[in-house]
């Protein structure tokens, strides 16, 4: 059987969630919106945080 991950919910709403792990000595973020989950690593994380801080000023 293969080992679990684990992982912590950092932020979670009613249909939403944002959740990490350490995977490989890297921090990896999920982002799950419904049944779709998107995964980033840390630089990735940290760009799409940049552009939906930008949208929003919008």
């Amino acid at each position: 059987m293969k080992d679990q991950v684990p992982t912590r919910s950092i932020a979670s709403s009613e249909n939403y969630e944002v959740w990490i792990s350490e995977e490989d000595g890297e921090t990896l973020y999920h982002l799950e919106l419904n049944s779709v989950t998107l995964h980033f690593f840390r630089e990735e994380w940290e760009e799409l945080i940049a552009l939906l801080e930008e949208a929003a000023k919008q």
